[in-house]
């Protein structure tokens, strides 16, 4: 069975009680099983991780390689500061979707740029904890 890494960075633990007009009432241990639930249909494992530390992101990143069918990531705010995890993202040479909770775009000017987009085969934001499960299943496309 194939795996898919879906990732999550800084601050994604407080899903559901932080700035829930936001990011919505879900929480991360909802949003798990979201991923799981569509893995399970879509014939794949998942694995789901969570960090606020990025020397622990990029390490998940870089070991994913010749390991994954594909990379699900929300970084949260390392999307518009780490060059680390585009560089990580570039190396690990499997398909990335990038998934935001709320429209990056709609907010503050700095969210407006993604160096994880630079990486990136599709880019999901604004559509909540959906997004996830519509990066899985084209992950899922992308590998049959």
């Amino acid at each position: 069975m194939k795996t898919i890494l879906v990732l999550n960075g800084p601050n994604l633990n407080m899903l559901g009680l932080r700035q829930p007009d936001v990011y919505g009432h879900d929480t991360l241990a909802d949003v798990e099983a979201l991923c799981r639930k569509t893995g399970d249909e879509s014939g794949l494992e998942i694995e789901f991780q969570q960090t606020n530390h990025e020397g622990k992101m990029i390490d998940w990143i870089l070991h994913a390689r010749n390991r994954v069918a594909g990379i699900v990531i929300n970084p949260g705010a390392w999307t518009h500061t780490s060059v680390a995890i585009h560089d990580a993202l570039i190396a690990a040479e499997v398909p990335v979707i990038e998934v935001h909770i709320s429209n990056v775009h709609r907010r503050e000017h700095f969210r407006h740029h993604s160096y994880v987009s630079l990486v990136a085969k599709a880019v999901l934001a604004g559509l909540g904890t959906h997004g996830y499960q519509l990066a899985i299943e084209h992950l899922a496309h992308l590998n049959r």
